[in-house]
């Protein structure tokens, strides 16, 4: 029980609220999917950006965050362009496509760097020192987690584009709807217990023993990755 509420408050701190503004984006994906059998390609986008549109203003009355909404609205602003360039309704779920593609070479570069992207991510999230994430017994830990999820993004990729090229529009929906945001959350649950695991295989230094500037033997990393 424990572990569960570590790895919840963990998930938390990271999301930071963002879970909140899943619908922003998700949102103008659904109503596609259910508008387009019924009112056609065209009627269907119209429908989409209008949602998105509106998730946008609301967020701007109330002062929130635009970055999701603003995401979602130009989501389905580029995945009108590709469907009119492309001619297939299937041609909406392009951006993401090459979303993935980008995601997936980003996490090879950078683990052929040695920086590896998720050392990035938990910096960007955690701020704890970047120089931590680059100790020789800690960097092992980020890029081999990271190297995880490019085989994960690349399986998921190559699922979304063989639906694609079938021109499967509402299979293809419905598996980025899953695909989405319950599989990142599936990925980081299970990254985090791999890489906790393996920071103290790697006997280095937790965070907080590395700003004290302490020599080891150290205890090591206990909680967040």
């Amino acid at each position: 029980m424990s572990k569960l509420r570590e790895i919840q408050e963990e998930l938390k701190s990271v999301l930071s609220g963002r879970g909140a503004r899943f619908f922003d984006s998700f949102l103008p994906l659904l109503v596609f999917l259910f508008a387009n059998p019924l009112l056609g390609v065209d009627l269907a986008l119209g429908a989409a950006l209008a949602t998105a549109g509106i998730f946008a203003i609301f967020r701007m009355l109330k002062r929130q965050s635009l970055v999701y909404a603003l995401g979602g609205l130009g989501g389905v602003l580029l995945a009108g362009i590709f469907i009119k360039l492309s001619g297939s309704e299937a041609g909406f779920f392009l951006p993401g496509l090459i979303s993935g593609a980008l995601t997936i070479i980003l996490c090879i570069v950078s683990v052929v760097m040695n920086r590896p992207m998720v050392a990035w991510t938990s910096f960007i999230a955690r701020r704890w020192p970047l120089d931590w994430y680059w100790h020789p017994k800690v960097l092992p830990a980020y890029n081999e987690v990271t190297i995880i999820w490019a085989i994960a993004f690349s399986a998921r990729l190559a699922l979304e584009f063989w639906l694609y090229q079938r021109d499967a529009v509402n299979t293809l929906g419905v598996a980025q709807i899953f695909l989405g945001w319950p599989f990142i959350v599936f990925l980081l649950i299970a990254t985090y217990l791999y890489g906790l695991r393996r920071l103290g295989r790697l006997e280095g230094p937790s965070v907080a023993e590395y700003k004290a500037g302490k020599q080891p033997p150290w205890q090591g990393q206990k909680r967040g990755f």
